[in-house]
């Protein structure tokens, strides 16, 4: 008989793919943490309703997930399999799916897989779930199955974070569609919300957006775009070179501006008292930030003044 809402994987050294799976389906409550068992016993696992990383057998029908058969040809390891899978069983919508996919699961099933060069001072996730892997290798069944628990927990937490911060930034969605309609030179929120993702998801790299204002911590920011969502070090204008590193009364003079808070000495964000202030800094940083967009640039000539347009 299957026990229900029970899960299966193999003792010993744990990976991040089957800690990975588990978290997921713990957190879409498809299992039950109690109910989470580590063996290679085949009459244990024959019991369990879900199976992953050992069985060697690969079929969603039966809920087993296992990617070191022969027989199976494909780049997912565990994690990603259950991830399809609840794709598959509409547990998550497409959106969801290719978040994590692309944030964190790809990762994984890569890193599993055999399919990552390391790269010094680059620490992935797999590798910080590795390092709960008990050190010393003669340790006790009972300390492996501790260790797993603990880095399954962090897992749970690390990726429920994760999606609820993407709910929130799909919530937003609306808001920031609607900043951009009108094509300013800016986009201007009345409360502090992600918006740099929404941003490139509706269109903005085609936008002709150069900043963003909007209230933080009871002062308010003003942030250079990037010129696309893969170059997000950079912005594609500049704020004024001699505003760089400036604090309060040093920035107030060199800018003239009575509410000036902080310009960071990369140029890309400041902090003002006001709306207004802001709105100021940033007429200043159109006439004299550098630009580092040459498409954008373009893209601005003939356009309308930002005084016209605030």
């Amino acid at each position: 008989m299957i026990i229900p809402r029970s899960f299966g994987t193999h003792d010993g050294t744990f990976h991040a793919d089957e800690v990975t799976a588990c978290a997921l389906l713990v957190i879409h409550d498809l299992i039950d943490r109690d109910k989470v068992h580590r063996t290679r016993n085949s009459q244990d696992l024959a019991t369990y309703a879900f199976v992953c990383d050992v069985g060697g057998e690969y079929c969603a029908e039966s809920k087993r997930f296992d990617h070191h058969q022969a027989s199976y040809q494909g780049e997912l390891s565990s994690a990603g399999m259950i991830w399809r899978y609840l794709k598959e069983t509409q547990k998550i919508d497409e959106a969801t799916y290719w978040f994590l996919h692309r944030s964190l699961i790809s990762g994984v099933d890569a890193h599993d897989n055999g399919r990552v060069n390391t790269e010094s001072g680059v620490c992935t996730f797999s590798q910080i779930i590795s390092n709960f892997v008990p050190i010393h290798y003669d340790v006790s069944s009972k300390d492996q199955d501790l260790a797993f628990f603990e880095a399954l927990d962090f897992v749970i937490g690390h990726i429920q974070r994760s999606l609820d911060r993407f709910s929130y930034i799909q919530q937003c969605r609306d808001v920031v569609r609607a900043a951009m309609v009108d094509g300013k030179q800016y986009l201007s929120f009345s409360k502090p919300m992600p918006w740099l993702d929404a941003f490139f998801e509706l269109g903005g790299e085609k936008h002709p957006a150069l900043f963003v204002v909007m209230p933080a911590s009871g002062r308010w920011k003003l942030r250079g775009i990037p010129p696309t969502s893969d170059d997000r070090m950079k912005v594609r204008k500049s704020l004024p070179k001699k505003w760089a590193g400036l604090l309060e009364k040093e920035l107030k003079a060199v800018s003239g501006i009575p509410g000036a808070v902080f310009c960071h000495k990369g140029l890309f964000i400041s902090v003002w008292e006001t709306r207004e202030d802001a709105l100021k800094a940033m007429e200043c940083a159109l006439l004299e930030g550098e630009n580092h967009d040459d498409r954008i640039w373009k893209n601005r000539k003939g356009r309308t003044s930002l005084s016209k347009s605030v």
